[in-house]
C-alpha cells in the first residue's frame, strides 16, 4: 500500500528526518505543432501543511514551489510561486498543474516544495524527464493517469482538449476507485499510417519475481489524424491489490506493432482482499514459520491497531493456545489488507516500532505495548511533543503528550496525561485525554493531587474538577499551554 499513515508516524520514531509534506509530484510530456511540453501535476496532502486560520477560524494554507529543469547543470527553465489554497472550513489537500514549453533534448527534473507557514516542513522531488518529438514520424506522448475526468470548457488550467482532468496521485488506486481513467495523445498518424490503425491497452500484474501476467486488455480503432486524443477507461473493481503497468500499443491492420508507452501504478482493493485473505493458503506465507510465542507476540502488538469491532475475536484466538491456525490466519488476514501490496515487509518493518515500544515503556507487567503508554504510541503514533514531570508537589510523576495532528478524529493539539500513581517503575497510567476517542475525566487534575485533598478549588470535594493555584502545581498550566 502506497500510504500507510500511522506504520510512517511510527517509523519517523527511529528517523525524525522522515516528517516531510506529503507530496506527490508527476508529469507528462506532450507536444502540439509547435512546441514539446511538460505537464507537472502536484498533489499536496491537506494533514501534512501547517494551515492558518483566520479570525472566524476558518482554514487556509500557503506552500512555495520552485521548479528546475537543468541541463549539464545549466539551468535552462525555473519557476518560482506561491500555492495558496482555499479559505475553507476544513483542512484541504492542494492541487496544482503547470506547462513548461522546452526544446527537445533530456532534463534533470527537480521541484522544492516549502511550507511557508512551518518552518522546516519541505520536500523535493528530482527525475529524469526526456523530450523526444522529431520529425513526421509516429510519435506517443506519456500516458497521464486520472482518478477523475468530465467535459469542460473553461479556462481552468487542468482542462485540456475539452475535458477536465483530474490528475492520479502518487499513481496509486485506492479502494474508492473502480476506474482506471488514462489520457494519451498519439501524433502524425495521418503521415506515418495514413490508414485506420489499433489502440490496444492492457494491464499487466508485475509479479514479486519480475515476471508480468496480463490481467485486462481491451481495444478501439482510430482514424489517422495529425492528433489522435485518447481519453478512455477500464474496469479495475475486480482488479487485486498489487503492482501494474498500464501498457498502450499502437498497431497496424496487419497487427504490426508501431508504438507503445507504459506507466507503472499500484491499486489498492482491500474489500476483494479481505475475501482472498480469509481463504488464500498460508504455507509460503510469513506467517507459518511464526511459532507459538512469536504468534502471541505478534498478535498482541498489533491489538492498539485492530477495529472494534475484531477485538472480541482476537481476544477469543489468544485465548485459545490450542488455536494456532485461527492466530496465522487472523494475523496474515490483518496485514494482508493492511499492506496487499507488501504484507511480509510492512509486517516487519511495523514488528521493529512494536519491539522498541515493548522495550521503552516496560513496567513489569506485561509487554510494554500493552502499558497506556505503549497502547497510545501504537495506536497513534510518536507524539510531537512530551513533558515529563517528576517533582510536582502533591502529584506522582506524570507526562503530557501532544499529538499536533489527529487525524483519526479530525482533531488539532490533541493531548494526554499519563500519572505514575503506584511509583513503579514505568507504570504510568492514562489520567486524561482531549482526543474524542479516549478517556475523557474532567476530575483529572483532583485525582492527580488526591494528596492534597483540602486544596480543592471552592471545597467541593465530590464535584470539584480544578485545584487551587499553587506556584509549585504546574499540571493544568502545562496541559493547557502546550
Amino acid at each position: 500500500m502506497k500510504k500507510l499513515i500511522l506504520l510512517f508516524a511510527l517509523l519517523c520514531t527511529f528517523n525524525s528526518s522522515l516528517k516531510a509534506l506529503d507530496a506527490s509530484v508527476t508529469y507528462a510530456t506532450f507536444t502540439t505543432l509547435d512546441q514539446p511540453y511538460v505537464e507537472v501535476y502536484l498533489y499536496i496532502h491537506g494533514t501534512s501543511i501547517e494551515h492558518m486560520m483566520t479570525p472566524d477560524s476558518m482554514f487556509y494554507a500557503n506552500v512555495e514551489i520552485v521548479t528546475l529543469f537543468k541541463q549539464n547543470d545549466t539551468i535552462s527553465k525555473i519557476d518560482k510561486f506561491l500555492l495558496n489554497g482555499p479559505i475553507s472550513e476544513q483542512k484541504l489537500s492542494l492541487y496544482n498543474i503547470k506547462r513548461y514549453g522546452l526544446a527537445n533534448g533530456s532534463y534533470d527534473m527537480e521541484i522544492i516544495i516549502r511550507d511557508i507557514n512551518k518552518e522546516g516542513n519541505s520536500s523535493v522531488f528530482k527525475t529524469k524527464v526526456d523530450i523526444n518529438y522529431e520529425g513526421a514520424k509516429l510519435m506517443q506522448s506519456d500516458i497521464q493517469l486520472l482518478s477523475s475526468a468530465k467535459k469542460d470548457n473553461s479556462d481552468n488550467p487542468a482542462v485540456k482538449n475539452g475535458i477536465y482532468m483530474e490528475a492520479l496521485p502518487f499513481n496509486f488506486y485506492n479502494k474508492s476507485l473502480s476506474n482506471l481513467i488514462f489520457y494519451n495523445e498519439l501524433y502524425n498518424s495521418d503521415k506515418a499510417i495514413g490508414d485506420d490503425f489499433l489502440v490496444r491497452y492492457f494491464i499487466e500484474k508485475v509479479n514479486g519475481n519480475g515476471s508480468k501476467e496480463t490481467m485486462l486488455i481491451a481495444n478501439k480503432k482510430r482514424k489517422a489524424e495529425p492528433i489522435n486524443v485518447l481519453l478512455l477507461s477500464m474496469d479495475i473493481s475486480k482488479l487485486p491489490s498489487a503492482n501494474y503497468n498500464l501498457v498502450v500499443e499502437v498497431r497496424n491492420r496487419d497487427g504490426a506493432l508501431l508504438s507503445n508507452k507504459e506507466i507503472f501504478f499500484q491499486r489498492s482493493n482491500p474489500y476483494l482482499d479481505l475475501e482472498n485473505a480469509q481463504k488464500a493458503p498460508l504455507e509460503e506465507e510469513f506467517v507459518s514459520s511464526l511459532n507459538k510465542e512469536e504468534l502471541k507476540y505478534s498478535l498482541r502488538a498489533i491489538a492498539p491497531l485492530v477495529k472494534d469491532a475484531d477485538v472480541e475475536i482476537l481476544n477469543y484466538i489468544l485465548a485459545n493456545k490450542d488455536s494456532l491456525a485461527a492466530q496465522r490466519r487472523f494475523l496474515f488476514t490483518f496485514w494482508a489488507i493492511e499492506s496487499p501490496v507488501d504484507t511480509k515487509s510492512t509486517y516487519d518493518q511495523f514488528m521493529q516500532v512494536a519491539r522498541w515500544v515493548d522495550q521503552e515503556f516496560q513496567s513489569g507487567f506485561g509487554y510494554g505495548f500493552e502499558t497506556d503508554r505503549g497502547y497510545i504510541f501504537l495506536r497513534y503514533g510518536k507524539p510531537h511533543d512530551i513533558v515529563r514531570v517528576d517533582n510536582d508537589p502533591s502529584a506522582p510523576p506524570y507526562e503530557i503528550w501532544v499529538y499536533e495532528n489527529f487525524p483519526r478524529t479530525n482533531q488539532n493539539r490533541v493531548k494526554f496525561i499519563f500519572y505514575n500513581p503506584s511509583l513503579s517503575p514505568g507504570d504510568f497510567r492514562l489520567l486524561h485525554s482531549t482526543a474524542l476517542s479516549e478517556l475523557n475525566n474532567p476530575q483529572w487534575e483532583i485525582e492527580l493531587y488526591r494528596n492534597a485533598p483540602n486544596e480543592i478549588q471552592g471545597r467541593d470535594f465530590i464535584g470539584g474538577t480544578e485545584m487551587m493555584d499553587n506556584i509549585n502545581r504546574q499540571a493544568r498550566r502545562l496541559f493547557e499551554d502546550l
